[in-house]
């Protein structure tokens, strides 16, 4: 009987460029179901999944993500100031918000972080896909209720604040006081003191409870736990 040689199988390897993910976000429920989702795409790496913003930044170098998804939802810091600091320290890297609000003062200010992208988390799975390949062509993504929110700003013609008085007006209106701000940002308090008096003349606003209230009105504390 004679026996028949098998030639071994060369298999074909035509793996796609995997885009390294990282998710950010304080309930587990919501960071697994996430993960779930984007796992079953080949060309998604999930690098890891974190539930606050101090973690985010302090591994971020490490995991070295492409795209990060970052809840605004989140203790220790939040999603606004990490979105800063890690851009300052890794530019390249692109950030998509994940929020359940669609205040469009908030959104805009993420956007004014430096974020790529911002998703509402009742968004078609399929669309969370779409946004990280978005980003990562280096175009911003908008989920349509982000999209739609962001319109009644184009006829507001108050003087906006600039990014850095963004996160500090966010800083003040938790109650926080100069100083723990300034702890927080890295900053001097006669640095927070400048910020805080060009915020309120910028907003028109001269306490401290009327920076609260407006933060309250314009869902700037939505995204803190304060909104919840």
């Amino acid at each position: 009987m004679t026996q028949t040689a098998h030639t071994p199988v060369l298999q074909q390897t035509d793996a796609l460029p995997q885009t390294r993910v990282l998710i950010v976000d304080d309930h587990p429920m919501v960071a697994a179901g996430i993960r779930a989702i984007l796992e079953t795409y080949d060309d998604i790496h999930i690098v890891g999944t974190l539930s606050n913003g101090r973690d985010a930044i302090d591994r971020v170098a490490e995991l070295d993500p492409d795209v990060m998804l970052l809840d605004l939802n989140m203790p220790q810091i939040s999603g606004l100031t990490a979105t800063e600091i890690i851009l300052e320290r890794r530019p390249d890297t692109r950030i998509l918000i994940l929020s359940m609000h669609d205040s469009p003062e908030y959104i805009s200010t993420a956007l004014s972080h430096g974020a790529m992208g911002y998703l509402l988390k009742d968004v078609p799975t399929e669309e969370v896909k779409l946004a990280i390949d978005t980003v990562m062509q280096g175009r911003r993504y908008l989920c349509t209720g982000a999209s739609e929110s962001l319109k009644p700003l184009a006829n507001d013609a108050r003087e906006p604040l600039t990014s850095r008085e963004q996160t500090i007006l966010l800083e003040l209106a938790q109650g926080r006081s100069n100083k723990e701000v300034a702890i927080a940002l890295d900053i001097s308090v006669r640095t927070v003191e400048t910020h805080r008096k060009n915020i309120k003349r910028k907003l028109g606003i001269a306490s401290t409870a009327g920076l609260t209230r407006y933060a309250m009105e314009h869902g700037v504390l939505q995204g803190t736990g304060q909104g919840r």
